[in-house]
């Protein structure tokens, strides 16, 4: 008999939770059908985002039994429970991501248009975007995403190939020669532990959960330009430097009317916060200016929730807004409503990764304080076009994001704790300046070509403000591709990660980390793990056998996944 220890680490998850029937539901469904200690399934995924759901999704397809744990009670992670619309390339309507992740996208908009009572223009619209927000193609209810990631996985739940377990974290896991052989997770409200086992395990959590449980080797925050030799990389790297993560928050506007919430107990802190950062931040955190992540020159911002244009700056209420009520009948909607995600409510005075629990739970305390103090400053004091102060019709809407708080189940996650990878992406790969450095400018214009491509992406590399105080890190990257070998930890032979855990850079992580990406290294996961089981193989031999290579990415290739970008 395989002797199992169970390892044990730090992982914490969000304070506040709702009930959402149709997933509490389905919960309290596998709960009663598996009241046994242990459950045994083909490939255990742990983390219900857009990675774990599309690995699940790719696995369920090829007749895998699969257990998918989530600790929230949503699927969908940062487009869910995180509450943060998609953030996507240019192209994403007809190329750039996989089939799959492109058929998600047309079942929100039916969604819409199945349930919701649109106006017959928005009903018309192929490409419709509930909320038109600027910052995507397709700005949805955090809710919405829920129910279709849900309608797509229900037929196996109803058949028994999959076990859904939400309100599931991860507590310990049991490894046996550089073989993990099981995971304990422990219901979030009631005392309840199971025992998972399979073949293959993946780590889909949202801050890597799974790597110090299992003794995976692992970095975190900034690499120096002595490990990586990355343009943009600094001379000294801090691991504890990591990107701010930030507290989204829901709200309509109601004209007329005072929603103004108590003053929060830290608001007199954050309203006087000057950030201190390199280069220098524009000047307090919460005003209607920010430094440009290009430029980082002071740049002024507009608001007006009535969604009117403010002069020649981007109005932030348009930004994320995830319902216009222009697109429904009248009388639908109130108003519209909008996801507060925005450069004043990044939290960056601490990390949530390998801290004490108490450290953990200090930060995101203060960040939900942030967010409700940037709140209250928008009601009470933000500057208005006709010389008054604030938007008292603002209100607070838990509601749309499950919580009673008024706040996302989950913090938005830039980065995670990420694998000693087979390969790891750097600067030079996907970064369009240090590119050209290394292959000539000839090349300035095309990613590197990786041998083990599973799939395609494109985001700029996007950092945001770190707790080491460095401002926003933003510019040019070329559509990439995503390696094989970036899933694989190095010594681990049955973990693979699928979320922002893979073996990128603080640097390349900028633009790996986005929804589309996810989902396409989450369905790449999932296939690998139905091609290694039914062929007897391992992760690691089909990356080094150019043969099994290559019919594996002719099997993701008939999956829908584009492995090279087209030209």
């Amino acid at each position: 008999m395989k002797r199992r220890d169970f390892i044990t680490g730090i992982t914490i998850g969000s304070t506040f939770l709702a009930n959402i029937p149709y997933l509490s539901n389905a919960s309290a469904h596998a709960h009663e059908k598996h009241k046994q200690k242990e459950l045994k399934s083909d490939i255990v995924i742990v983390g219900g985002g857009l990675g774990g759901c599309a690995a699940a999704l790719a696995a369920l397809r090829h007749g895998l039994r699969v257990t998918l744990s989530e600790e929230t009670d949503w699927l969908g992670g940062q487009l869910s429970q995180q509450g943060v619309p998609p953030d996507e390339h240019q192209w994403i309507e007809t190329h750039g991501a996989p089939a799959s992740y492109r058929a998600f996208r047309d079942r929100i908009r039916t969604f819409y248009k199945r349930n919701y009572p649109l106006t017959a223009e928005a009903k018309q619209r192929t490409h419709l975007n509930p909320g038109d927000g600027s910052v995507s193609r397709l700005c949805h209810e955090p809710r919405v995403a829920v129910a279709v990631l849900l309608e797509m996985l229900m037929p196996y739940l109803s058949s028994g190939k999959l076990t859904l377990l939400t309100d599931y974290r991860v507590i310990k896991a049991a490894v046996h020669q550089d073989q993990v052989t099981a995971v304990l997770v422990k219901h979030r409200h009631e005392d309840h532990e199971l025992t998972l086992n399979g073949h293959y395990f993946i780590d889909a959590t949202e801050l890597g959960d799974l790597l110090p449980l299992t003794g995976t080797e692992y970095v975190t925050g900034t690499e120096s330009k002595k490990e990586t030799n990355e343009l943009h990389a600094p001379e000294v790297g801090k691991p504890e430097n990591q990107q701010a993560f930030t507290m989204c928050l829901a709200m309509d506007y109601q004209q007329g009317e005072n929603h103004v919430i108590d003053k929060p107990e830290q608001y007199d802190f954050w309203r006087d916060f000057i950030p201190k950062m390199v280069p220098s931040w524009s000047g307090k955190l919460l005003d209607l200016s920010y430094s440009n992540p290009r430029t980082l020159q002071a740049t002024t911002l507009g608001f007006n929730p009535t969604g009117e244009a403010t002069n020649k700056a981007l109005n932030l209420w348009n930004y994320r807004k995830i319902i216009n009520r222009h697109n429904f009948l009248p009388g639908t909607f109130g108003g519209d409503l909008s996801i507060m995600n925005w450069p004043q409510n990044d939290y960056f005075l601490g990390n949530l990764i390998d801290v004490p629990p108490p450290v953990y739970a200090k930060h995101l305390k203060a960040a939900k304080h942030l967010s409700l103090s940037l709140f209250y400053w928008l009601q009470t004091a933000a500057p208005r076009s006709d010389g008054g102060e604030g938007w008292p019709g603002l209100r607070l809407r838990g509601d749309v994001l499950g919580t009673a708080d008024g706040l996302a189940k989950y913090p938005y996650i830039r980065e995670s704790r990420r694998i000693k990878a087979t390969f790891t992406i750097l600067e030079e790969h996907v970064g369009k300046e240090n590119r050209g450095l290394v292959a000539g400018q000839s090349a300035a214009s095309k990613a590197a070509d990786f041998f083990d491509s599973v799939g395609i992406g494109y985001y700029h590399i996007d950092l945001h403000p770190s707790s080491g105080g460095d401002n926003y890190i933003d510019f040019s990257s070329l559509p990439f591709q995503i390696p094989l070998g970036a899933f694989l930890p190095i010594r681990m032979k049955n973990l693979l990660a699928a979320n922002k855990n893979i073996g990128t850079t603080h640097i390349t992580n900028g633009c790996y980390r986005l929804h589309p990406v996810e989902w396409s290294i989450g369905e790449a996961v999932g296939l690998l793990s139905a091609y290694v089981i039914r062929n007897k193989l391992t992760p690691h031999q089909v990356r080094n056998d150019q043969q099994l290579l290559n019919d594996f990415q002719r099997f993701v290739r008939k999956e829908g996944i584009e492995t090279n970008w087209p030209g």
